[in-house]
């Protein structure tokens, strides 16, 4: 059976033309890449945090180049990743209806669920009503997201360190206790039992 089934395998390689069966594994490749990916994401916790910063670096080049908040916030949305998009998009709209900034930010902060684009619309806001740079701010954050995946990586690099401690203990202290407490210990009650009877 199974080398019938090896024969069928050769068999169906030779036949199918070069071309399609390396297409048919890149995209067997790419499925798996983007599967292992999409698990990282998942069990990092709070989204794409990397996308995240991406995303708030092309606004901040976007407002560096001299665009609008609701221009650049519209232009950076349909990259950014799915919850932070809907928020500029959300942002864009409100200014294009003619919304006051510190407003329409103060909103999209409302409606938001995500630390990042609270904290995102609390500077948006604050540079509304001071005038200040929101470029800078927006790069900073940047920043901030970048520092807390890797402090995130960090922190689970060390638990796993710990938590390797423990098997490995279990593992060692036996044999400590076997080869290196138990021999010292017999040694010592044959002197002191043999040299007092």
């Amino acid at each position: 059976m199974v080398v019938c089934g090896l024969l069928l395998l050769v068999a169906a390689l030779v036949c199918v033309p070069g071309d399609a069966a390396a297409a048919a594994l890149r995209r067997r490749a790419v499925l798996v890449g983007a599967h292992r990916v999409s698990r990282l994401r998942g069990r990092a916790g709070g989204g794409d945090r990397f996308g995240t910063a991406s995303a708030f670096d092309l606004l901040a080049a976007c407002l560096r180049a001299g665009l609008p908040v609701g221009v650049a916030a519209r232009a950076v949305a349909s990259i950014a990743p799915p919850e932070l998009g809907t928020a500029l998009h959300r942002v864009a709209d409100l200014l294009a209806l003619g919304a006051d900034q510190p407003d329409a930010w103060r909103r999209v902060a409302q409606e938001a669920g995500s630390a990042d684009i609270q904290a995102l619309a609390r500077m948006a806001a604050r540079s509304a009503r001071s005038g200040a740079c929101l470029a800078d701010a927006v790069s900073e954050l940047a920043g901030q997201c970048r520092a807390a995946v890797e402090d995130a990586a960090a922190a689970r690099a060390e638990r796993a360190g710990v938590l390797i401690g423990g098997p490995l203990g279990l593992c060692f202290l036996p044999a400590f206790i076997c080869l290196g407490i138990v021999p010292v210990v017999i040694g010592l009650a044959t002197r002191v039992l043999g040299g007092g009877l």
